[in-house]
């Protein structure tokens, strides 16, 4: 067994109703779900777990549950498949295994279960601490729901708690955000992921986005940094572009991404990672139900050559430390290259900083991130 573990990723690609910003793949199947067609799902999970468990003979330190809303799965199906999980990759006792939940779903049982059975991490889609946002996100739930849900979080034991916010949303402003942002700090978020809204083609609010009320890149621009800042000031260290934690809490399973650790994702749409190859699942319920999907080969973000130097450099500045001199030198056998020193060297020191420990962006880099690394990867 390789003594480096992995991630695990099951995506869970239903919901009640479908967000008019989403383009994940998932599937609405409204207010009383098809309890055969869960049951079915998760004996699909249970059955790649255990070839792909087979297959690779590695161990796994951390399992992710997202989607779509798995919490959906319930109780019962949940069990299953950590259960399944914790054999199959031999998790240990010390695993980071996290649930995505959806605020207001009358999650008690199902964190209590999920609990018991070695579960000790939930994120909760949070979005907004204001009722009039959450109305125009088209989300389900009311500020009321969430903290519902974080009391029946504290009641099963899960004290590791992610909120999720959204910046830059119709009608949203500054102080509404920073607002937002002290409010998921107050309710004991160990975790706060605070995304900017991205308008993506095919949705509901890419048709409608000439009537949505949203800011100009300026406004976007301040409205991020005075929300990193006040989660700064709670305590919530900002470790990756949209991400803050308390020390110790950062998402160890996200950060095998930003680092280019090898990950398993099981279910349609997944994403994986193994020995320098990247790999996407078809988005198809049916060829995951019976077992004909097989994963296709994929470009590195933005096609990058996978496991590339500039790879590797693109997702490592999506993190505070940046792409470190150590760490690169370890994996790649020399230096970091003097062309990306020389022209970050040329860049503002407020946008990124260059260094013998290494290259990194400050916040006002992460905002224009991509065209920093365009240019720092330019010939």
């Amino acid at each position: 067994m390789s003594a480096a573990p992995l991630g695990v990723y099951l995506h869970v690609p239903f919901c009640v109703s479908k967000c008019p910003y989403c383009d994940f793949y998932s599937l609405s199947l409204g207010r009383e779900p098809d309890g055969e067609l869960l049951d079915r799902y998760t004996a699909a999970l249970e059955r790649d777990l255990r070839r792909w468990g087979e297959r690779l003979d590695r161990g796994a330190d951390t399992l992710y549950f997202g989607g779509g809303t798995p919490s959906l799965l319930g109780a019962r199906r949940l069990t299953r498949l950590l259960e399944t999980a914790a054999t199959a990759f031999s998790l240990s006792q010390e695993a980071e295994i996290t649930l995505e939940v959806n605020p207001g779903d009358g999650l008690q049982e199902t964190l209590s279960a999920f609990s018991s059975a070695g579960g000790n991490r939930i994120s909760v889609g949070m979005q907004s601490a204001r009722d009039d946002e959450l109305v125009r996100l088209g989300r389900r739930h009311r500020f009321a729901d969430v903290r519902r849900t974080v009391e029946e979080a504290q009641r099963a034991g899960l004290s590791n708690l992610s909120l999720d916010l959204m910046l830059a949303i119709p009608g949203q402003t500054e102080d509404t955000a920073v607002a937002s942002a002290r409010t998921a700090a107050a309710l004991g978020a160990r975790h706060v992921s605070a995304y900017l809204l991205k308008i993506e083609e095919g949705t509901p609010f890419y048709r409608q986005r000439d009537r949505l009320s949203l800011p100009n890149d300026e406004e976007t621009a301040d409205r991020y940094l005075a929300v990193c800042h006040a989660l700064e000031e709670a305590g919530l260290i900002q470790y990756e572009i949209s991400n803050f934690a308390h020390s110790g809490f950062e998402s160890r399973h996200n950060r095998k991404y930003w680092l280019a650790e090898d990950t398993l994702g099981l279910g349609p749409a997944a994403h994986s990672f193994l020995d320098g190859r990247r790999l996407k699942n078809p988005r198809s319920l049916e060829a995951f139900l019976d077992g004909s999907l097989q994963p296709e080969e994929e470009p590195g973000p933005d096609d990058l050559r996978e496991n590339s130097e500039e790879e590797y450099l693109m997702l490592r500045l999506r993190l505070r430390e940046g792409v470190t001199e150590r760490d690169f030198q370890q994996r790649f056998g020399h230096p970091l290259p003097l062309s990306w020193r020389k022209k970050a060297g040329m860049l503002p020191p407020s946008l990124i900083i260059s260094d013998e420990g290494g290259i990194r962006l400050t916040q006002e880099g992460f905002l224009v991130s991509n065209a920093i690394i365009l240019q720092l990867l330019s010939i």
